[in-house]
């Protein structure tokens, strides 16, 4: 009697192919969720930009930066006493608002990894925003930039008057 079965070369030539395809699947997944993040990171640095363009038409400046490359405009309080923004945190001050109460930006995001996280630089008349892209590859990958004394981003955005 004949019994149908695999052989163990058949069987070991399966699950070589098998690892080779989940390897590239892997590859690929964390490509993916690279340029996912990447997305994110300059959506983001738009999203300040323009509410940064806001609090420019309404107070003839832009926020000043603190040492550490955050907002110096969260809490609502006057320029002299607003906190800076939290970019890593749930737990501090986030809203960028004035201090007449006006919200520019409910939550002002932060890296969705955190590390390193987003960077401003203001002058009077003009900003500088900076993030980390993971895909080195992408095109709008440049820099190096320093911000608070880093020299670790890769892609900036800026005021219409000044470049990253």
């Amino acid at each position: 009697m004949k019994k149908n079965a695999f052989t163990l070369v058949e069987l070991l030539v399966v699950i070589a192919i098998l690892g080779i395809l989940a390897t590239i699947t892997l590859a690929n997944f964390s490509s993916s969720q690279k340029k996912g993040r990447d997305a994110q990171r300059k959506s983001d640095l738009r999203q300040i930009a323009n509410a940064l363009e806001a609090y420019m038409n309404d107070h003839g400046g832009y926020p000043a930066a603190d040492s550490n490359g955050k907002i110096k405009a969260c809490g609502c309080k006057s320029a002299a006493l607003a906190e800076s923004c939290d970019w890593d945190t749930d737990t501090g001050s986030r809203e960028l608002c004035d201090e007449n109460s006006t919200v520019y930006m409910s939550k002002v995001p932060g890296d969705p990894v955190g590390s390193p996280n987003y960077c401003y630089w203001s002058g009077t008349n003009s900003f500088k925003l900076y993030a980390k892209l993971e895909n080195t590859n992408d095109p709008e990958a440049k820099g190096p930039y320093t911000c608070a004394g880093v020299a670790t981003y890769n892609f900036g955005i800026s005021s219409s008057n000044t470049s990253p």
